[in-house]
Parts: C-alpha cells; structure tokens; sequence
C-alpha cells in the first residue's frame, strides 16, 4: 500500500510532535512507523499507546504527516479519528499529548479517557482517583 500526505487521515501530529517523532526514530533504526493506538483499561476506561514499530500490520491503515508514517490498527481507528498528537516541552513537563474529539471524559493526568457510548459517562467518571499511574 502506497503511502500518501493527505490532510483527512485519521489522526493529526503537529509540528511539535513531528519534530520530536523524528528525531526519536533517527536514534532507533530497527523502527520504520509511528503506531498509535488504545488500549483497554485506565481509570476512564481506555488508555492511549504510542509507541514505534518496524511497519505497519495487516488491516492497519497507514499514511504519512510531516515526513513520519503513522498506522492505526482498525479497532482503534474509531476511536482516534481526528485526534491530534502534540510534543509540549515546559519548564513543568514535557511529552506526548492526544487531544481527542471522541473522548467524553479524561482522567486527571490525560491518560486514559472515555469514549460516549450511546449514553453519558457515569457521574463522576472523569476523575483520576488512585487508579491513575504515569
């Protein structure tokens, strides 16, 4: 499958991020696309995984932004249409943050969320409570 540098892929990088990705995979050679993902669990329900792999897998949807090539597995593609990732480097802290349309609730560190599934969050459901770990 053909690689192509469209602005409707499924998720976004800023040029923050792009930067940041880039840089990484340069100092690892054994990895090739920026796989980005969720995962069961957290304290919201879901967790977010983003994380570098040697290429995409069968029924992955790939594409390219800003010179990374991205994939997202057909489950979590639902769930991350529109997302964003972005690199933020403060004096505070610095790392990925997915800015996700689709999440309804977040857990207080931003990662695990909740997703509407044809009802609102139980009440309550955004908070972070002792079940969040970094």
């Amino acid at each position: 499958m053909e690689l192509e540098e469209r602005t409707d892929q499924l998720v976004s990088l800023t040029p923050s991020a792009a930067a940041k990705i880039r840089v990484l995979m340069e100092e690892d050679t054994d990895v090739s696309v920026l796989r980005v993902a969720i995962e069961g669990g957290g304290c919201s329900g879901f967790q977010y995984g983003l994380g570098f792999d040697r290429g995409a897998q069968e029924g992955d949807h790939e594409f390219e932004i800003e010179g990374v090539k991205v994939v997202v597995d057909p489950f979590s593609a639902p769930y991350l249409k529109g997302a964003t990732v972005d690199y933020l480097e403060t004096i505070q802290e610095s790392g990925f943050k997915i800015d996700n349309p689709n999440a309804v609730s977040s857990c207080g560190c931003g990662h695990s969320f909740q997703v509407e599934e044809g009802e609102a969050p139980a009440e309550g459901a955004h908070g972070c409570g002792s079940g969040c770990s970094h």
